[in-house]
């Protein structure tokens, strides 16, 4: 049996690359379902919350979140990995380790670019007197974007783990399935902040069409 590592030849790749695929994004969207209803579950206490006489909305004209430029750069940076991670993965499927290499690392380095724009997001809130144990609102806001933090951060260790299997040399299908892996999950992690994004911008008004429609008023 032969044991030597793969070339960088895209046919010689494919049949050992197709099983293992299969076994890993099922394992991958098991996990994923697993992140979704914990977060469905923190919106819904949050759809609910926002319902009480105490909520202040962080969208109201004087408070952090009306004009939310800082979290709209940070949403323009996250969508600029996930299409880095792309890259990538096309680049993999052709055999171009190189320029694979290059979008990963830039997929990477923009999600740490994000990671430190929401931290500035927090120091703003904390600026603005909107504490994590100020507000029921800013505590959400906390909880929701930590937690995606925390998940983004998981993915990094991924990430750098799979940095270095590119200087380690190795095999092309081994490499083309992690990258393929970190690529899905950056588009998941871009799709569920985007989710978070409109839900945290969103008007009392919005909060209040959606508690009824869910039964939550």
């Amino acid at each position: 049996m032969n044991t030597l590592p793969l070339q960088n030849d895209p046919d010689s790749v494919r049949a050992e690359y197709g099983d293992r695929r299969r076994a890993a994004v099922a394992g991958m969207r098991i996990f994923l379902a697993v992140i979704t209803m914990l977060f469905l579950l923190f919106l819904i206490a949050f759809i609910a919350r926002s319902q009480s006489g105490d909520w202040r909305p962080l969208t109201d004209p004087a408070a952090p979140l009306s004009r939310p430029l800082l979290l709209w750069i940070n949403t323009l940076v996250l969508g600029l990995g996930s299409l880095a991670l792309q890259w990538a993965r096309v680049a993999m499927r052709y055999g171009q380790r190189g320029e694979s290499l290059i979008g990963f690392g830039l997929g990477g380095l923009c999600a740490l670019g994000f990671i430190v724009g929401q931290l500035a997001a927090w120091w703003q809130l904390e600026r603005w007197g909107y504490g994590v144990a100020s507000t029921p609102s800013s505590s959400f806001f906390f909880l929701l974007t930590g937690l995606h933090g925390f998940h983004l951060l998981g993915g990094l260790l991924a990430w750098a783990v799979t940095l270095g299997g590119y200087w380690r040399g190795w095999a092309l299908a081994r490499l083309q399935l992690r990258v393929e892996l970190c690529a899905i999950y950056w588009h998941y992690l871009l799709a569920l902040w985007l989710l978070l994004f409109l839900a945290l911008t969103s008007s009392p008004q919005t909060y209040r069409t959606i508690a009824a429609l869910c039964g939550l008023g």
